[in-house]
């Protein structure tokens, strides 16, 4: 499932990638005079930079026409390309390779950095270099290893500083699904990290060619191939003889026959004349006129920027991380990560997965449903199942929520003080959960926080709460495991409790919950909104849904209407008010307030956690509002819709 734009750009540049690499590999072996391990290193390359191989390869090493590889190559950054080719393509295979490795075993990112360059270092050198390179260099495997280690360490520093920047930088950054083996992310980095290896490696590697110490492109032809182009020589030499115009091809034509002249294995000697190479033992050995202090000045500024790439990215970045740790969350944009960010956090403020959808809603789906129950034994049984749900709040606006039963809000528990209920939760979240039932007095172990009154409830696992409801009023429930999540995902729901005693009721002609809820969606996903530095949120709704997608309550001059004020938010305090004149405050988090505490008001702070019932009175008609009274929260991501947005809802007296 693609989640961002930047997955689209990827699919595109892998299937780039993919073109490019088929037709280098075909080209290499159908055109291309190169021995086999540069086709190869050609090859791996242009997997691991995509259509940037193709162009290093087209611009640097491909032949342009037959015979011409020799004098094509000789230029000496062509000999550099070449150079880094077979660097980048050993070290890049074996840091990749340990990329996947650490991350599939859980290992902190600044271990897997250090595993990453030996893994590379000891691919390049003892497989690429001194094995793959062995026909050419001469001489025994050891021998190579020794003649490589130098060039070869000198070159991988500055490969894996590029790289190691990179990776911590775009793997720990917002979208974690960088660290992720299974995501095209994860090979997204681990492209941009070869490139900028490359990149990096380049004028280090053009030095080591030009004094000697690394070989460069080169050019190996049959005996077959050699005779033909010396053929190929005569017959052009003859037909422009006298003409006084010599073409490119005699001039190549010309280098071909000079080396099939000497010997058919040494054909590419003539484009190695500037990496200092001789022909000896039928290989292609060379000798550097680098001085002792050069190279010794080279090898510690590759050290200082390893230094720089491995260890300058813990100033900012928590590198005792690993993949496991963060499970390819994305962070919101705006959120402050640094050294001590710790993975839980990012976790808590992480978006909801929309992989994990289970269930799609529409406009016209409504929360706050009152649930049904059964009766076992006297005992009245509900259900709750909290799950991932994507829940529309506006036409065209959908929020990956966490529901319960598929609703926002969850389904409205009413009952009768007195009766004994019997709540099971069964959870198909993927993380853990509990339920608190806010404001009730009940038994301790059914109260609900995590680790303090009872164990979390695992995915896939279940609990019964049981109690006797001795209260009556207003409440609500919502999660006690990590409630500032997954409260703020969709989690919460209304518990109504009618008095055992009808007269014990502040009656009204028509009863409204109204349950608050704040949300942040950006970029396509959404986050549980926080009142923090990339937390805040910018879609308000009641009851699920955001103005003017809210209910209209229809009522007729003179009848009375109690509403239910239910702060089911997690951040903010909402001054919710009505127009059209006073209400009265008759209760407070779900105690009936005596007659002569009760007072009139046209705004009340409902802060999350508190309820309040008021009871307004339609003295006049049209159409009266609902509000909060932070413009803010009657808007949708800043922008009024017919007139608002947001936490508004329309009282239609007639």
């Amino acid at each position: 499932m693609l989640l961002q734009p930047v997955d689209y750009f990827l699919v595109v540049w892998f299937v780039l990638a993919a073109a490019s690499t088929l037709y280098v590999g075909i080209d290499q072996y159908r055109n291309n005079p190169e021995p086999v391990v540069m086709k190869w290193g050609f090859i791996l390359v242009t997997l691991y930079m995509g259509p940037l191989g193709l162009l290093l390869y087209v611009l640097a090493d491909k032949e342009p026409r037959p015979g011409e590889h020799e004098d094509f190559t000789k230029p000496l950054w062509k000999q550099g390309v070449g150079s880094t080719i077979h660097c980048v393509a050993g070290d890049a295979t074996g840091i990749i390779l340990a990329a996947v490795i650490t991350a599939m075993l859980g290992l902190p990112m600044w271990i897997d950095l250090i595993v990453e360059y030996l893994a590379g270092f000891a691919f390049g050198l003892f497989i690429f270099q001194s094995l793959f390179m062995k026909s050419m260099m001469g001489g025994t495997y050891w021998e190579n290893v020794r003649k490589s280690f130098l060039p070869e360490f000198i070159s991988m520093n500055f490969m894996m500083a590029g790289m190691a920047l990179v990776m911590s930088f775009l793997m720990m950054g917002r979208d974690m699904r960088a660290m992720e083996p299974t995501e095209l992310l994860f090979w997204g980095v681990m492209s941009i990290g070869v490139i900028a290896g490359f990149a990096l490696a380049y004028p280090a590697n053009v030095w080591l060619v030009a004094r000697g110490l690394k070989h460069g492109l080169m050019t190996e032809r049959s005996k077959t191939e050699a005779l033909a182009q010396s053929t190929r020589h005569q017959h052009a030499m003859t037909e422009t003889h006298g003409t006084g115009k010599p073409s490119h091809e005699q001039h190549s034509s010309h280098a071909a026959e000079s080396q099939a002249a000497a010997k058919p294995e040494h054909a590419g000697q003539a484009s190695h004349d500037a990496n200092k190479v001789s022909a000896h033992h039928g290989g292609h050995q060379m000798s550097s006129d680098a001085t002792t202090a050069q190279v010794a000045a080279l090898g510690a500024v590759s050290l200082l920027a390893l230094a720089i790439g491995m260890i300058a990215p813990a100033n900012w970045l928590n590198m005792t991380l690993s993949a496991r740790d963060v499970g390819g969350a994305i962070m919101p944009p705006g959120m402050i990560m640094d050294r001590d960010t710790p993975a839980d956090a990012m976790r808590d403020m992480a978006a909801a997965n929309p992989r994990l959808v289970t269930a799609s809603f529409g406009l016209d789906a409504k929360g706050d449903q009152e649930l049904p129950f059964r009766m076992e034994n006297g005992v009245k049984v509900f259900e709750l199942k909290p799950s991932v749900v994507k829940w529309t709040i506006l036409p065209g606006v959908t929020v990956d929520a966490y529901a319960y039963n598929g609703q926002i809000p969850g389904p409205r528990i009413h009952i009768k003080q007195g009766d004994r209920i019997r709540v099971n939760v069964i959870n198909e979240l993927p993380e853990e959960t509990t339920v608190h039932w806010h404001g009730m007095i009940l038994p301790n172990q059914m109260d609900g926080p995590a680790e303090i009154t009872q164990k979390p409830i695992e995915p896939g696992g279940s609990y019964s709460y049981e109690f006797t409801a001795t209260q009556h009023g207003t409440y609500f429930y919502h999660p006690h495991a990590k409630p500032d999540r997954e409260q703020a995902l969709g989690l919460y729901g209304a518990l109504i409790i009618d008095p055992a005693n009808p007269a014990d009721e502040v009656a009204a002609d028509h009863d409204y919950v109204i349950q608050l809820q704040e949300w942040l969606k950006r970029e396509g996903l959404t986050y549980p909104s926080m009142p923090m530095s990339g937390g805040m949120p910018n879609y308000f709704t009641i009851n699920g849904k955001a103005y003017p997608s809210t209910d209209t309550i229809h009522m007729k001059v003179g009848e009375t209407l109690k509403v239910r004020f239910i702060g089911t938010n997690n951040g903010f305090i909402h001054p919710m008010h009505i127009h059209g004149g006073p209400f009265e405050v008759v209760a407070r988090d779900g105690e009936t307030m005596p007659a002569s505490a009760r007072f009139l008001a046209d705004t009340i702070n409902v802060g999350p956690g508190q309820r309040y019932d008021v009871i307004w009175k339609a003295q006049r008609p049209g159409k009266w509002l609902i509000h909060c009274h932070i413009p803010h929260h009657t808007t949708n991501n800043n922008v009024e819709q017919k007139g608002g947005g947001g936490l508004m809802t329309v009282i239609d007296v007639q």
